[in-house]
């Protein structure tokens, strides 16, 4: 086969998750390997498709290669799907598979999202690799790289493909029109909406219009296509060690001054490509100028979303699971789907989660991410100092072995129950034990509300 290697690293060359492909094709001489430097040659790429275009026609299969950043992928490798889909070059029936590395944190949303636009594509998508950043240099994660080439070349022959995802309706919606009415505003609160609503992108404009107009607090905008970014995150890791991005272009004090500092958060943006875009992907890739830091713990977050919304469950998991990995309490998602009265209710909401100052426990989504970033940081502490420090002072290392009491605990009872007596004793009353606690909790709520007197 013509193998299309699309390399959507920042590294270039340099990249750990290219020698992956590199390591393949050294195996592989039977095959043709081209590679595609798209995301360090994406600004040349947008004046001139046509060698990409080429690449492209000249493949019988399309290799994403690219390290997850921030639940998806680069957003240079977003901004090159953007311009195949612009540039209308047929690759139905192509085959299509990936190649990433990380720490395994929400790389199944970036996989699933490479798929997602393969199907948008017409291509043949077959399940990626993903690979530890660390794998290729020990045997079994070689031999891994190894047994998922050999399987995507069988699947290739044999037809055992991803399974696509629902379509989205076809029907097109009338477009979203602002009828809300202006509700008196209180001060005290500072809510900012931050979107890339193009002035052609009426709909969207209307859903924020609305959104303002029902909030009872005041709020401002942020539209990042103002900002000039110099470019995507480079993967340098520069800020880890310094604290400082390498750009020149102050994304850092337009970012802790102009959005973090408020009492609240709004993304407004029209779905594209499965995400919110090539844009709003640069702006949460160069957040890593914060590390892993949960800076806005805390603070609600919503959504105003123009598009398929219902017909988007990828999307969905990442925007709930920042939320939950960021320490955020989610307000909610208003969509055009849902009309004027969605957009009401979750300007109501984010209100009401202001006011209370509302907190949830964070769920599989907030935990498991949580525990993949702790382990991560206690490791390269010594490099991630800014980010040790931070996990430090919130509590964030809690290690099972730290709990050395309920530990203690569970080896005497363990030890108890080992004994046939005990056992005997103890039979039918272990979950009566085990609930006598919360009967507490509720006895004294009971007593706070004054229902203990009157039952």
């Amino acid at each position: 086969m013509n193998i299309l290697v699309l390399n959507g690293s920042p590294k270039g060359k340099t990249s750990a998750t290219l020698h992956t492909a590199l390591y393949l094709e050294a195996l592989h001489p039977e095959h043709t390997f081209e590679y595609l430097p798209v995301a360090v040659r994406i600004k040349s790429y947008e004046k001139d498709f046509a060698p990409a275009r080429a690449a492209l026609e000249r493949a019988d299969l399309v290799l994403f290669c690219y390290p997850v950043y921030t639940f998806l992928a680069p957003c240079q490798l977003h901004r090159f799907v953007e311009l195949i889909k612009a540039d209308g070059v047929d690759l139905s029936g192509k085959f299509a598979s990936q190649i990433t590395t990380s720490k395994h944190f929400y790389d199944v949303t970036a996989h699933r999202w490479v798929e997602e636009n393969c199907f948008d594509l017409g291509m043949k998508p077959v399940r990626g690799l993903s690979a530890d950043m660390k794998d290729l240099l020990n045997e079994k994660g070689r031999r891994q790289a190894r047994d998922f080439f050999d399987q995507l070349v069988f699947a290739c022959g044999h037809g055992l493909f991803v399974t696509p995802p629902p379509a989205a309706p076809a029907a097109e919606r009338p477009p979203y029109r602002a009828s809300l009415t202006q509700t008196p505003k209180t001060g005290g609160r500072d809510v900012v909406i931050v979107t890339d609503c193009a002035p052609e992108d009426e709909g969207l404009a209307a859903m924020i219009a609305d959104f303002r107009a029902a909030l009872p607090f005041e709020s401002r905008v942020i539209d990042l296509r103002d900002f000039p970014f110099a470019g995507g995150c480079l993967g340098c890791m520069n800020c880890a060690v310094t604290g400082k991005c390498v750009y020149k272009d102050g994304f850092e004090d337009f970012l802790r001054g102009t959005i973090q500092t408020a009492d609240a958060f709004v993304y407004a943006f029209s779905v594209r490509d499965h995400s919110a875009g090539a844009l709003f992907k640069c702006f949460d890739d160069r957040q890593f100028c914060n590390g892993h830091r949960a800076v806005t713990q805390g603070k609600p977050v919503a959504y105003l979303i123009r598009g398929d919304y219902r017909s988007e469950p990828n999307l969905r998991m990442v925007l709930e699971a920042r939320a939950e990995v960021g320490g955020n309490y989610l307000a909610g998602v208003a969509a055009d789907e849902g009309g004027a009265a969605e957009v009401a209710a979750l300007a109501a909401g984010l209100a009401f989660a202001l006011e209370r100052e509302l907190s949830r426990p964070a769920n599989f989504y907030g935990v498991g991410g949580s525990k993949i970033f702790r382990d991560l940081i206690y490791v390269m502490r010594g490099m991630m100092k800014a980010d040790h420090k931070f996990y430090k002072a919130h509590g964030a290392y809690d290690f099972p072995q730290k709990q050395k009491m309920r530990m203690l605990q569970m080896q005497l009872v363990g030890a108890l129950l080992a004994v046939p007596a005990v056992q005997k004793q103890a039979k039918g009353k272990m979950t009566e034990a085990i609930v006598g606690p919360y009967r507490k909790v509720v006895e004294a709520a009971k007593a706070q509300n004054g229902k203990g007197a009157k039952e």
